[in-house]
């Protein structure tokens, strides 16, 4: 890829888990998020996935060097596609944007695995930093999923790039999920 960048619409929205340069608001045309699993691990993905009616704000960032070996690592479980021509930015210059999506084969969340708050608590600061209320509102909206089970994991927190939330950012988090109805299970 020449100049390539990646599109991010979950944690790597949130710019304190990565040090990727250049970061800045896009929006990916035809795509829609949801949450999923496969085998490759105990806890669910957040993916994207094709809906032509849909679009979703998140971050590009430029990949350091023309070199995608770290970023591969860090998103492994997930397929890298090419979406250069699906994604709108403020770059005036040509570039190439690849999205990272789980596999076709993924299933719906459940109980054995379930999405972890403090995965979902990096996603929607994320959001409230970058795009404000309204932008983590919409992040709700334009994600599918939520009947699935919520780990509350915040006390011990398995999501390895875990940031503290400020308590507005809490509430902003508890009070989506409780106009959801979604599911929050306290830990065993």
């Amino acid at each position: 890829m020449t100049d390539p960048y990646f599109f991010g619409y979950g944690s790597l929205v949130n710019t304190a888990t990565h040090d990727f340069s250049d970061p800045r608001p896009a929006r990916l045309a035809g795509w829609r998020r949801a949450w999923r699993h496969t085998d490759l691990r105990p806890v669910a993905f957040l993916t994207a996935i094709p809906d032509a009616q849909s679009a979703i704000e998140g971050m590009i960032a430029h990949v350091p060097n023309g070199d995608w070996a770290a970023l591969d690592q860090r998103e492994w479980a997930y397929d890298r596609l090419p979406a250069t021509d699906a994604v709108s930015h403020d770059i005036a210059r040509k570039i190439e944007i690849a999205v990272y999506a789980v596999p076709d084969s993924s299933a719906a969340p459940g109980l054995r695995h379930p999405i972890l708050l403090s995965y979902l608590d990096v996603v929607v600061q994320g959001y409230l930093r970058e795009f404000g209320a309204e932008g983590a509102a919409r992040f709700f909206a334009t994600t599918d999923g939520w009947e699935a089970p919520i780990l509350n994991d915040r006390a011990a927190p398995r999501y390895p790039r875990h940031q503290k939330l400020s308590a507005a950012e809490t509430a902003f988090v508890d009070g989506r999920l409780a106009r959801l109805g979604a599911a929050v299970v306290p830990t065993a």
